[in-house]
């Protein structure tokens, strides 16, 4: 049980879950912390990163540590960025406008969702000078998904990340039985016509036909670097750098869309060889810890993306909550990189890590 004094120190990622699974209503927690099926691969996500052991270098000199990195060209201050996750007013009033400057305040990337909870705008106005990338689930409309698009790149949004894996929505049993979705409304996703917010059950037309030769499209309507995101095979990931895409993000949903798939850090390693290098690879899943946050850079990852980990931090304290949750996984990962000899991130490397023979 939580103390319930005026000011509780959380120190570590799993503070804030704890907070927020007792501050939170039921169904906004199942809602976050649901996995699909039997939750095998939310779970293993985590677990996964702890059947890694890590190989430290000393007598380094680490009296200087650099965090910094870049993704498509952009300098972040550490490579920890914010996955795209919906519904964020959810768990704070401000909803994705808080994330977004809290975001803009640490100095890296925020991913918004297709099913952000404010407008793009608002966001946009809330954190003017952040980084900003745009998750799309493609409509089965293309004028609705070119007409996204084309706000997006208006409102300075430098990438685009398209989710691969929800051709069909997974079987989340404790949204099924809290009726969730029929809650739910989405500002971006109106129809060309000007009209309401759409109620998420009625709007949940993903498109179920969507190919690789459909990529040629996007391409050809927005200048943005396109970056799919749920790709977990050598064999998609070199058809990924076939149609010319600029990055891959290793992912497997959170464990809510199929289950009993690879964890995420597992996945990475026969991506990471696919692309050769000629494309950037970044990883969401599972990530607790700085340790796993230099995992991950070992094991090929440009950079990694949070996701439940923001809505805990912003249920906590809203921007603050988040940028607290920030600023304590990039000092975990400060010290991760002092502790295993590197001084950069370009230092951290396979040698640095050894997966456990069980």
């Amino acid at each position: 049980m939580l103390e319930s004094g005026p000011e509780m120190s959380l120190v570590c990622l799993t503070d804030f879950q704890a907070h927020a699974r007792e501050h939170l209503s039921k169904s906004t927690r199942d809602f976050i912390e649901g996995g699909a099926d039997d939750s095998v691969t939310r779970d293993d996500n985590i677990a996964a990163f702890k059947r890694i052991h890590l190989r430290p270098r000393y007598l380094r000199d680490v009296s200087e540590v650099d965090t910094r990195t870049t993704i498509q060209g952009e300098e972040i201050s550490a490579p920890i960025c914010i996955a795209p996750t919906g519904f964020h007013c959810l768990v704070w009033p401000d909803g994705e406008m808080s994330t977004a400057r809290a975001a803009q305040a640490a100095g890296i990337c925020y991913i918004t969702s297709t099913f952000a909870s404010c407008s793009l705008e608002d966001i946009v106005i809330a954190a003017p000078e952040g980084l900003r990338w745009f998750q799309l689930y493609v409509h089965p409309d293309l004028q609705l998904n070119k007409q996204l698009i084309q706000r997006v790149e208006s409102l300075g949004f430098k990438a685009l990340v398209i989710t691969l894996d929800t051709p069909v929505c997974g079987n989340r049993r404790h949204d099924i039985r809290n009726q969730l979705r029929r809650n739910l409304t989405l500002t971006d996703l109106q129809s060309p016509k000007k009209g309401n917010s759409i109620p998420y059950f009625q709007m949940t037309p993903i498109s179920t036909s969507l190919c690789w030769n459909d990529l040629s499209w996007f391409q050809s309507i927005t200048r943005l670097p396109i970056i799919l995101k749920g790709i977990l095979t050598k064999e998609d990931a070199e058809l990924a750098v076939k149609h010319n895409v600029q990055g891959i993000i290793v992912s497997n949903h959170g464990g809510r869309q199929l289950d009993e798939v690879l964890a995420s850090i597992d996945a990475l390693t026969e991506v990471v060889a696919a692309v050769k290098g000629k494309i950037e690879v970044y990883l969401d899943g599972g990530v607790r810890t700085g340790n796993d946050v230099l995992k991950a850079l070992a094991l090929g990852a440009r950079c990694i993306f949070l996701g439940r980990p923001i809505l805990w931090g912003l249920a906590y304290k809203g921007e603050h909550g988040v940028k607290e949750v920030l600023n304590i996984l990039t000092n975990e990962f400060h010290t991760s990189m002092a502790l295993t000899g590197c001084r950069s991130v370009a230092e951290i490397n396979r040698n640095l890590i050894q997966f456990s023979r069980l």
